[in-house]
């Protein structure tokens, strides 16, 4: 390693994230979600999880300074709030040869990847390579690695996203072999899929809670719990459903009181008739009601002012009001307790200009 190069690299890094940090508070922004495991990789120096490869390129190589530290320090600085965003279950993005090279590369540094320190709990899946989550050793492993980073940082919450089964058609987990040691007691594969994401929720909720009781911990899944046309207590909605595709019971973990909070992906505009925006958010608004759970919407800066055949709305008047509407919305439903934007790096898009101007007029100081 060159070690001028890597000081102008963390320089450079950390110089982007003071820049970021500043603008998201100009816009009166006080929450980060801030993603620390994006993969078998971490963000901080884990005793568990080698160094991400996001940092310098290459898996296991220090970055040269904790970027966790770095973002509770400057974010808290100014009066920001960090939620550490886990993604559970991914190994990595892709299952190329080179991407493998650098996984087996691992086993002679510490930690080394679970890639080659547990091979058996690794799945295909989605064209990714996964953890199996049906076997009880994989949460066990997980939720010591959010143990790790609730107790040696000040973060305020945990958050996990839609990934929990993920397949795609071409490309489905094999799960045959746990299936038939740990789903004995399951009528179907479906249920016991979703008694395995719901004991990990279980898990790293109590576990969040033993360690430090004000830290929040949530979840961020897809928009649709289920259609209607498959649960009565479903939402009329026509789109892909947790429940049926990521095996994830969002709802009843809602109702089990095992969230502090949840943020559903509400991707979509008021005029999108498979996925309403106002029908999901009331909807959500009905599911936390009689619950502790507080309730925030995610809302899609990604679509704002990029042209779409199926949601034109996203650029009527640089999508502005769109954004409004949904706003005004989440502002007027008691149960909605704020928004989340996805995600931070399309502020800066030439095509989110008029909708960042108008959220600086709207919340900024």
């Amino acid at each position: 390693m060159n070690t001028s190069n890597a000081a102008v690299r963390v320089r450079q890094q950390q110089n982007a994230l003071i820049e970021k940090l500043d603008k998201l508070k100009s816009l009166g922004i006080n929450t980060v979600f801030f993603q620390v495991k994006p993969d078998g990789t971490a963000l901080w120096p884990s005793k568990i999880l080698p160094w991400s490869d996001m940092l310098t390129g290459k898996i296991g190589e220090d970055p040269g300074y904790d970027p966790l530290q770095f973002m509770l320090d400057e974010a808290h600085k100014r009066g920001m709030k960090v939620h550490a965003w886990f993604n559970p279950y991914r190994v990595s993005v892709n299952t190329k040869p080179a991407t493998v090279a650098q996984l087996n590369a691992t086993v002679t540094s510490n930690p080394a990847s679970v890639f080659v320190l547990h091979r058996d709990w690794v799945r295909i899946s989605g064209d990714r390579f996964v953890l199996d989550p049906g076997i009880p050793d994989v949460r066990d492993w997980i939720t010591s690695i959010v143990a790790e980073v609730v107790t040696r940082y000040p973060i305020d919450g945990v958050q996990f996203d839609d990934y929990f089964y993920t397949e795609t058609p071409g490309s489905t987990l094999n799960d045959n072999s746990t299936f038939a040691r740990y789903g004995q007691a399951f009528a179907s594969k479906a249920d016991w899929r979703r008694h395995n994401t719901q004991l990990l929720i279980e898990q790293v909720s109590r576990t969040v809670k033993n360690l430090k009781p004000d830290v929040e911990f949530g979840v961020s899944p897809a928009g649709v719990w289920r259609n209607r046309s498959h649960d009565p207590a479903g939402s009329d909605t026509r789109g892909a459903a947790a429940y049926d595709e990521s095996y994830a019971d969002t709802r009843r973990w809602v109702q089990l009181g095992l969230l502090d909070y949840i943020a559903p992906q509400l991707y979509w505009p008021f005029a999108r008739d498979a996925a309403r925006y106002d029908v999901l958010a009331k909807w959500w608004a009905d599911v936390v009601k009689p619950t502790n759970t507080h309730l925030y919407i995610g809302v899609a800066l990604y679509k704002v002012g990029e042209p779409s055949k199926n949601e034109p709305d996203w650029m009527i008047n640089g999508g502005v009001p769109e954004l409004k509407k949904q706003l005004d919305l989440n502002e007027s439903v008691s149960q909605i307790k704020g928004t989340i934007l996805f995600r931070e790096s399309y502020l800066d898009r030439p095509q989110t200009q008029q909708a960042v101007n108008y959220l600086k007029s709207r919340w900024g100081s």
